[in-house]
């Protein structure tokens, strides 16, 4: 097992992370070494040209993890209240990543901070050589070595005050050449070796802004830089004649957007020869969008992508690593800027072009200001709170949240503001810049290091082991073990120290899971409670137990479980107790099935002491035989009645699958054997699994030889024959029938099977049949048990006659019967005398197959009427045949007749059913079916639905007044309420006829509604008025009787309500064809028959009516001349006139409200009119489009010219050349454009009538040499609308 790398080592997490094991990934990607067992620490830090820096921790690692850094997710973290200790807490995958402090470095940076007073601001950077460097304000770089200590100081307080602070720094890849950009735009080159100056640079950029980025590329001789204008330069550095020069060229100008972070593609060692480095790929990200270019050998733009909308302050990302995808390695790029990273395959065609592939895409719910690859699957993110995310990309899962809040990160704002030269920079650039550290966090070598104001800090991924500790130091026991599994089974993220090979893997992982088991079980019996807490100490062991039996069968450790762990936990009667409750559901579910002996004993007597018997029965059935002492469990089970165990051990420990049917004397156990013999005849085992094929054939037969037994091995002279048979007949019929049935589908080809299923069936006969032991239900199951057998078209069995005699037992058993006479089953039976005693015993269904085989479909009809459960079933029936082709025409006629005959029957069934099929099939005879029908309330519901309106294609009755005015006549008797619907639906009666029948039944308002509909308004008038007058006069004499409380009162003056209420509405109806006299006469008559103190409501209702066709004033008078008010005082009629006027009032504010708004809609259409009319014309040319000369020939003419609305222009006589309008000038409205009216020939209307498209236009115009003369059309409702508004604000203007 690898060794966990010492915490004082920079590089030995990196180290480890090339032995991650990555199946779908290639080898090569992790840089994994093909040996047999992992390297070991002094192995890895004894390898050449790789030293490790000396890592110091403010704390001992342990104590930091625990209380340094806060590991929690954001929803988790403190609010950092310093009395508040932030608190570690273990995410799904535990503590991922180590944040460690460089003191080395931090102590430098410390105290050149206070002796020269810098201010820390820009970069580290790490490369394969570990080397640090770090600028500072006043313009010197510090370069550490690999033991943390100050290897050079690179420039001086002069330069300082020339070129202004480090912007931005960058080291080669063999460690030999540094790149300084400064503040002030100026860039130096020195030498790593010995500190030598080899280059100045002040012209590779525009003077006068900062360097942002600057980056060497895989090419020693080629370097790129971004400058705060938003250009990105190329630096070429060149040496002739012992001469170092620089040649720059611009890449992309910031006219064109600011680019605020560029980044080369530069491959690790082992990819130096990848076939996309020859492009020298280099990602630039502006304000806007991403761009991917190669800078070699040409200048060429592979891919721009655009960002989608996001915040102008939120910062662009960019990152590139080799990642393999489908077995080949390829670079892919991380880009973002918000909260989405964006991911692209970048890969070379075979034709030798660049493909850029999309991947998906990783949301987060935070703006990210940092982004690095920490290896190829796992990258660390940076928010703007300063919180670090680290997320797998495949499964876009956060690993584990840490909070950066005492790093205290720099940022490199004033750069992208560019203070050092007057801030020249752009709004955007200077915005983003708030937000910018790029060089504040960097990553190298599965390493990210961070720049605090401070001190320096590294990250790196935890060794698997160590992250396996760090939970157990913890106690967090199961979530050890779960990370442990997930190890195990290469299912873990940011997994370092594991072998490729999966094998090797798993056996070192094993290994480390069975230490913890152990060490957890240890822990578990220590933290027992102290005596007198049984239970807390149960459920400690509750939580304990489950997972160390899970965990030792995950890991196939049967004897870690039994012999190691089981010894232990029997120490403790509660840890032991529930270690044997606890193997259940593992040995049910098959993934234990075979127990070691004392074990075996624990279980029997555990469970047999606490009345576990359930429990234990499912537990034997799933164990391996061999492993059970097979005396004491059968004993057992015998005496607890567990009969699955006892069949499972007989059948697969004895192969005896006779003796457990034998004891048949519990119901319980009568239940199990039905399904045991199912089972046994079906090859199947009981109650799991398959008996194995050999024993097939033999364990069916044995079964069918112990059922046809005559009689048992210790049979008594009193025993009755087949006593296996009777026995499970007795004790459930239908099931065991279902038994027999299932079994018998699986015979086929099988001779002997054959033989027994009908011996089966013929001792089921000798037994039943006659037997005063079997009710009749139990006979019926066999009856239908036979007839479903003899049903099969591979039918064999043979069926004894005497069985049909069984048909004068009761009625459950006439569909067993059908279905044996469907089957043809009783060829050898008398038809007639079966039909003789069908209908003696009502088996209706039986006579109707006799019936149709006869072609007797009349007495058919019969059986449907005797029958009373299928009686509805008889119009469907009827329907059917009479449709239906493949029927004789005399047996329909029979049919016909038949249904004549019952036709009063039929109507009583459902009226509607036969409405429906007499409108289909007897329209011929509707008079003669009228004429049976004898009772009125019978045929009355019957012609309702006749004549009632159809909906859909369905037939319908030719008219027919005299049926109409029938059903008129029987709806007076018998549903008064629906008169007025039937009138105003149907048109199919006499005028004078309804009215007469109307008449004579005194139904007053449908006589009404008649003479209404005649034209005699005043007959109607009269007779409602006379019925409301005697309804007020019955009302009255009520009130006289002092009835008032009582429900026939209450019920006249609803009577008296409703009468009103027609009347009132009849008047609404009536009154617009009289004229004013009339009208006051009828509602004078209203007012007279309804005028009343009791009903001043109704009163007033009057009057509110009479207010809508009679003046005001005559109302009044009415009121005063009444005798009912005229004598009494003004306040008995204050209520009606004030009524009055509220009415009065309300009218005259919504007609004053109706006019304002007409008038304002006809004031908007004017005035908008007016807009149109007014509105000056632009010609689209200065020449007619007719004759093409100038619109002014000669510049003394005085020629008028036209211009219409759609922008052509014509002089007057080229129009009327061509038929475009009249001559004279008071026919403006006549003119048309010429090339319009051509080009929509075919649309324009006839001759007579103007064309809409560009002619008589509202504007159109004649232009003369002085003056505009304008041309307004008004239609006709607009001229109307006009005139009225003139009309009615008419004043002293004259406008």
């Amino acid at each position: 097992m690898a060794e966990s790398p010492d915490p004082n080592s920079l590089f030995s997490s990196s180290s480890q992370l090339h032995l991650m094991e990555e199946e779908a990934i290639d080898d090569k990607e992790f840089d994994i070494p093909q040996v047999d067992t992992p390297p070991t620490l002094e192995s890895i830090l004894s390898q050449e040209g790789e030293e490790a820096f000396i890592l110091e921790d403010t704390m001992n690692t342990d104590n930091m993890d625990a209380h340094s850094y806060d590991t929690s997710s954001l929803a988790s973290s403190d609010s950092g209240d310093p009395a508040h200790p932030k608190r570690y807490r273990v995410a799904a995958s535990g503590s991922v990543l180590r944040l460690s402090l460089l003191k080395g470095i931090s102590a430098q940076i410390v105290a050149a901070a206070v002796r020269r007073k810098h201010k820390l601001t820009i970069l580290f950077l790490t490369t394969m050589n570990s080397l640090i460097a770090v600028g500072t304000s006043h313009g010197l770089a510090f370069v550490f070595d690999t033991n943390q200590a100050l290897r050079l100081c690179l420039g001086s307080k002069a330069t300082g005050a020339e070129f202004g602070a480090v912007s931005a720094l960058s080291i080669n890849h063999n460690c030999s050449r540094l790149l300084c950009g400064f503040a002030k735009g100026q860039i130096t080159m020195w030498d790593l070796a010995n500190g030598k100056l080899l280059r100045t640079i002040t012209d590779a950029h525009p003077p006068g802004t900062a360097i942002l980025h600057i980056k060497f590329t895989d090419d020693p001789t080629l370097a790129v830089c971004n400058d705060s204008g938003g250009s990105v330069f190329e630096l070429a550095f060149r040496r002739l004649m012992g001469m170092r020069s620089c040649d720059s060229r611009c890449l992309f100008s910031g006219s064109k957007g600011e680019v605020c972070c560029i980044e080369p593609l530069r491959s690790p060692p082992d990819y130096r020869e990848h076939p996309i480095t020859q492009y020298s790929l280099l990602a630039m990200a502006s304000l806007t969008k991403i761009l991917v270019i190669g800078l070699k050998p040409t200048l060429n733009v592979w891919m721009t992508f655009p960002y989608n909308k996001s915040d102008p302050s939120n910062v662009p990302q960019l990152a590139w690593h080799f990642v393999s995808v489908q077995k080949m390695v390829n670079p892919i790029l991380a880009f973002c800027k918000g909260d989405t990273v964006h991911f692209l395959l970048v890969k070379k065609e075979e034709m030798g072009t660049i493909h850029v592939i999309k991947q998906r895409q990783l949301h987060l719910s935070c703006d990210i200001i940092s982004l690095n690859w920490i290896n190829s699957r796992t990258l660390v993110l940076v928010d703007s709170q300063e919180k670090l995310h680290v997320v797998d990309r495949p499964t876009q899962e956060v690993l584990e949240t840490l909070d950066l809040e005492q790093v205290q990160l720099v940022y490199n704002s004033r750069h992208f503001k560019s203070l050092a030269t007057g801030g020249n920079v752009s709004q955007a650039l200077a915005l983003v810049g708030e937000k910018a550290c790029y060089q504040s966090v960097s990553s190298y070598a599965g390493q990210i290091l961070c720049l605090g104001t401070k001190s320096a800090h590294i990250m790196t991924l935890r060794n698997w082991n160590e992250r396996i500790d760090l939970l157990l130091k913890q106690e967090h026991f199961v979530e050890a073990l779960g990370l442990a599994w997930s190890f195990h089974e290469g299912t873990a993220k940011a997994v370092v120290g594991l072998h490729g090979d999966p094998a090797k893997r798993k056996a070192v992982v094993s290994d480390k899971m069975v230490e913890m088991l152990l060490q957890f079980s240890e822990h578990a019996l220590k933290k027992c409670p102290e005596q007198g807490k049984a239970q807390s100490t149960e459920q400690n062991f509750q939580e304990v137990v489950p997972v160390l039996l899970e965990y030792s069968l995950l890991l196939h450790r049967l004897d870690l479980l039994f012999d190691e762990l089981y010894p232990r936990l029997a120490v403790s009667p509660v840890a032991k107790a529930i270690f044997l409750e606890s193997l259940e559901s593992h040995i049910v579910s098959t993934r234990l099935d075979h127990l070691p002996t004392p074990v075996i004993k624990d279980l029997l007597s555990h469970y047999h002491t606490n009345g576990m018997m359930d429990s234990l029965e499912r537990c034997i059935v799933h164990l391996d035989v061999t492993s059970l002492d097979i005396q004491q469990v059968v004993q057992v089970c015998w005496t607890n009645r567990l009969y699955d165990a006892v069949i499972y051990i007989y059948n697969r420990g004895m192969n005896d699958f006779i003796t457990p049917m034998e004891a048949n004397e519990d119901v319980v156990m009568g239940n199990k054997l039905l399904v045991y013999i199912s089972c046994c005849l079906a090859g199947r085992a009981y109650p799991l699994g398959d008996i194995p094929a050999d024993l097939v054939v033999q364990v069916k037969n044995q079964v069918f030889d112990f059922l046809i037994r005559l009689h048992s091995n210790d049979s008594s002279e009193e025993e009755d024959v087949f006593p296996f048979i009777r026995t499970l007949l007795h004790f459930d019929t239908r099931e065991f029938l279902n038994v027999l049935s299932m079994t018998f589908e699986d015979f086929k080809n099988d001779k002997q099977a054959l033989e027994y299923q009908q011996r089966i069936v013929d001792i089921l006969l000798q037994v039943m049949v006659d037997n005063k032991d079997f009710t009749p239900s139990q006979v019926g199951g066999l009856f239908t048990f036979l007839a479903r057998q003899l049903v099969k078209p591979d039918n064999t069995l043979f069926v004894n006659r005497k069985l049909f005699d069984q048909v004068r037992r009761p009625r459950s058993q006439r569909c067993v019967l059908l279905d044996l006479l469907q089957v043809e089953g009783v060829v050898q039976f008398n038809e007639d005398r079966l039909l003789v005693l069908a209908e003696k015993a009502q088996f209706y269904q039986i006579c109707e197959f006799l019936f149709e085989k006869k072609h007797l479909y009349d007495r058919i009809i019969d059986c449907y009427l005797k029958d009373p459960v299928r009686q509805c079933e008889i119009f469907s029936y009827i329907h059917n045949l009479l449709s239906m082709p493949g029927y004789s025409s005399e047996e329909k006629q029979r049919v016909r007749s038949k249904v004549l005959q019952h036709v009063q029957e039929l109507v009583s069934l459902d009226p509607t059913k036969s409405a429906d099929l007499v409108s289909c099939h007897f329209s011929d005879s509707v008079s003669s079916i009228v004429s049976e029908l004898q009772d009125q309330q019978l045929l009355f519901s019957f012609l309702r639905c006749l004549l009632e309106p159809r909906e859909g294609p369905g037939p319908a009755l030719c008219p027919d007044q005299d049926l109409h005015e029938l059903l008129l006549d029987l709806m007076c008797q018998f549903d008064p309420q629906q008169l007025l619907a039937f009138l105003h639906t149907s048109q199919h009666y006499r005028l004078e006829e309804a009215i007469l029948i109307t008449e004579k039944h005194g139904c007053v308002e449908a006589r009404a509604s008649l003479l209404e509909k005649k034209g005699d308004v005043h007959g109607a008038f009269a007779g409602l008025l006379q019925m409301l007058k005697d309804r007020l006069h019955h009302f009255a004499s009520e009130s006289l009787a002092e009835t008032s409380n009582s429900p026939e009162h209450c019920e006249s003056l609803r009577r008296v309500q409703e009468s009103l209420d027609v009347v009132l509405a009849f008047s609404h109806r009536n009154c617009s064809s009289l004229d004013q006299e009339q009208r006051k006469v009828g509602m004078v008559s209203i007012w007279s028959g309804a005028n009343s103190r009791s009903l001043k409501e109704m009163t007033l209702t009057v009057l509110n009516c009479m207010s809508s066709f009679i003046s005001l004033p005559a109302i009044i008078q009415q009121i005063l001349q009444d005798p009912v008010y005229g004598r009494g005082k003004l306040s008995e009629i204050q209520g009606l006139i004030l009524g009055m006027l509220d009415t009065f009032n309300y009218e005259q504010t919504l007609l004053e409200t109706t006019t304002n708004l007409l008038n304002y809609d006809l004031h908007w259409s004017l005035a908008h009119l007016r807009a149109a009319v007014t509105r000056g014309l632009h010609p689209l040319q200065d020449h007619c489009n007719i004759c093409l000369q100038h619109y002014k020939r000669r510049p003394d003419s005085g020629e008028e010219v036209v211009v219409f609305s759609c922008g052509h222009l014509y002089h007057r006589w080229c129009l009327q050349q061509k038929d475009c309008g009249s001559s004279s000038a008071s026919e403006l409205q006549q003119w048309r454009c010429y090339k319009c009216s051509s080009s929509h020939m075919q649309k324009r209307g006839p001759p007579g009538r103007p064309n809409r498209i560009r002619s008589t236009s509202l504007a159109q115009f004649i232009c003369c040499s002085a003056q505009v003369l304008a041309a307004a059309v008004l239609d006709l409702q607009q001229e109307q609308s006009w005139d009225l508004t003139r009309c009615l604000f008419r004043g002293p203007s004259r406008v």
